[in-house]
């Protein structure tokens, strides 16, 4: 789902980059940001749209909608009465025309009980049209669709799905209810429903080029990167000139480890889009732009009208010329690109590094020796599971990397499997709250933790070719740190290799990236405290379990002597040695970190002793560290 709107986000950006006044892509982005209730961010596209398209009810619905949900009542009361008259019969209009009116004299609590009423009306009056129109045309493939749309509302997932499966077998290639039924299914987490569902249609129309553009997201999705290349290029082959799909083809090319490939496509799109900053960014995470690079003059030239952008927009230009400069040499200018990014992006999420501290504070304080000790050698006696931990950037991908090389060795890369296994356990056994020791549990319940993870692990190794099931399944997932004293009362078998680095490398590398989900490296105060909090907690780790329970491995040492490392890995987790872990980087199998360029590539050494601001400018980072500052020098 969150790809689908991705794709949407980028599609109507492209529009709007092109034709700033597109009224449809207005309407489509104006909508979005309504979705995901970005009400104020949303008004804007929307209060465009409607007086682009004057005839549009439905403009006029979602601007009232969002009106509404900023406290604009008497504006959205206007919308939703302007609606009504350019559509009479519009029975969301006038449900949300009724809850206007009724919030201007109602206090906050009667609104919140007068909209769960409105919204169960409103579907209900949904319902009862769409069967009249049903008892009336039974292949009304528009009705199905409206039934299906309402039971959906209120919750009745599987009537709903059986509308719209109805509604294709009157009329199989129709791609709203194909799009329809694919969007519950995913929501209902049936992904292969999905898939088959947006098949059967390509079976009666192959060349759909919306089918096959969603079927390789979903494949993607589910894994099959091989499968969701094919429909990918399919829609490429059909529609050449859409920019979005070239990029959702570079993502799959790159995962796989196509580099060039992925280049070569993002690089389409750049000449598709040329003003879609995101296209810049994927391309310069691929490849080192050379200095007379036209991709690399055009970026420069966005730089100087850089406020046509959004915020979206400008991070991503920012952090683009920040590698890309980079990768030229030119360090002062590159940070000064990061500085903005970071800037831009730090003050779009809400992260609350407070939480962190109170964490690792309650965990110190819960998980000490004598705890440990209390269910020593219990739990699951499988050697399988390898947990990979650490901060990001500190050579954790190549170590995996490394060890999926080994024939025995799956790497299930970046995974929520261990904390969606504790969250499931805390709702089983609501004694027991996740982050506090399993004392509290027999040891029967702390096994049956411990198999429901095995079995999870086991399901994300299906692209596994070995003759034998793997001996051991790698998780990446760096932040498993703070569940180190659950790993070891679950599985005290388990093997725990611990990556890290030159810190200051360390944060500079994570302050040069925009990751997705790690809101502590957009500040560098906040990145050099949370590096020093995930330091405290590793150093307890050590002071509460046996020596040598953990692998420490320092991206330095692999690198002075790779071999050595190496083997010393596969040592660790147990596994006879195998001279494939020397060509890791021939290693075909899914990498969707962001090194995955760099794990495609021999080991190399310019990734140490990283170019450094002076210690004025890193002040923040080197206070959060923990570390001295020189005094500056005075004649």
């Amino acid at each position: 789902m969150k790809e689908a709107i991705d794709n949407a986000i980028q599609y109507a950006t492209t529009c709007l980059t092109r034709v700033p006044d597109h009224p449809e892509a207005l309407l489509l982005m104006g909508t979005i940001h309504t979705w995901q209730e970005q009400f104020e961010q949303a008004l804007p596209f929307l209060q465009r749209a409607t007086i682009l398209l004057p005839g549009n009810a439905e403009a006029f619905n979602t601007l009232g909608l969002a009106q509404y949900k900023s406290g604009r009542i008497e504006e959205a009361i206007c919308s939703f009465r302007k609606a009504i008259d350019l559509q009479p019969e519009f029975p969301s209009a006038r449900a949300r025309l009724t809850q206007a009116l009724a919030a201007r004299g109602h206090d906050k609590d009667n609104i919140a009980q007068y909209r769960a009423v409105l919204a169960i009306e409103t579907n209900m009056e949904n319902l009862a049209r769409h069967r009249d129109a049903l008892a009336a045309d039974a292949q009304d493939v528009s009705a199905l669709n409206g039934l299906g749309k309402a039971l959906w509302a209120i919750g009745r997932h599987d009537e709903a799905v059986e509308q719209f499966r109805t509604a294709l077998l009157h009329k199989p290639t129709c791609t709203e209810t194909a799009r329809n039924l694919v969007q519950l299914l995913v929501e209902l987490d049936r992904i292969e429903d999905a898939i088959a569902c947006y098949r059967s249609v390509l079976e009666h129309d192959p060349g759909l080029y919306a089918i096959h553009a969603g079927t390789g997201t979903l494949l993607r999705k589910a894994g099959r990167h091989a499968e969701a290349q094919y429909h990918l290029e399919e829609a490429c082959a059909l529609r050449p000139d859409e920019a979005p799909v070239h990029a959702v083809l570079s993502l799959i090319l790159q995962e796989r480890g196509q580099i060039d490939a992925a280049a070569d496509h993002l690089r389409q799109a750049i000449a598709l889009a040329p003003e879609e900053p995101n296209y810049y960014l994927g391309l310069t995470r691929l490849a080192k732009l050379a200095p007379d690079d036209p991709v690399l003059a055009a970026m420069r030239t966005l730089a100087t009208r850089e406020e046509s952008f959004d915020d979206t927009g400008k991070t991503s230009l920012h952090f683009a010329l920040g590698k890309a400069l980079a990768d030229i040499g030119d360090h002062r200018s590159s940070f000064d690109h990061l500085l903005k990014a970071n800037a831009l992006r730090r003050r779009a999420i809400p992260y609350d590094e407070r939480r962190v501290a109170r964490a690792v504070q309650t965990l110190r304080a819960s998980f000490t020796a004598d705890a440990m000790a209390v269910t020593a050698g219990t739990g699951d006696p499988s050697p399988r599971p390898v947990f990979i931990v650490g901060m990001p950037r500190s050579g954790s991908t190549l170590v995996e990397q490394i060890l999926a090389s080994h024939p025995d060795a799956y790497g299930a890369g970046e995974v929520s499997t261990l904390f969606d296994t504790l969250q499931d356990a805390a709702k089983r056994f609501p004694n027991w709250e996740v982050g506090t020791p399993l004392t509290c549990l027999t040891e029967g319940e702390r096994r049956a933790i411990a198999e429901d993870y095995l079995h999870r692990l086991d399901r994300l190794a299906t692209d596994w070719t070995g003759a034998r099931p793997p001996a051991r399944i790698s998780n990446k997932m760096l932040d498993n740190f703070f569940h180190i004293g659950t790993i070891r009362q679950l599985w005290p078998n388990a093997r725990i290799i611990h990556t890290f680095r030159d810190p200051i490398d360390t944060c500079l590398s994570c302050f040069s990236i925009p990751f997705d989900n790690l809101d502590f490296t957009f500040d560098l105060g906040e990145l050099g405290r949370y590096h020093r909090q995930y330091r405290e907690q590793m150093d307890h780790w050590r002071q509460v379990l046996p020596p040598g329970d953990i692998l420490d491995v320092r991206y330095e040492d692999i690198v002075e002597d790779f071999e050595a490392g190496a083997r010393r890995i596969i040592a660790y987790c147990g596994l006879p040695w195998n001279d494939a872990c020397l060509r890791f980087h021939e290693t075909e199998r899914l990498v969707k970190t962001s090194s995955v360029a760099q794990v495609r590539k021999p080991i190399y050494r310019t990734a140490m002793g990283r170019w450094r601001p002076d210690d004025e400018t890193l002040r923040p980072l080197l206070e959060g560290l923990g570390q001295d500052i020189p005094e500056p020098l005075h004649d």
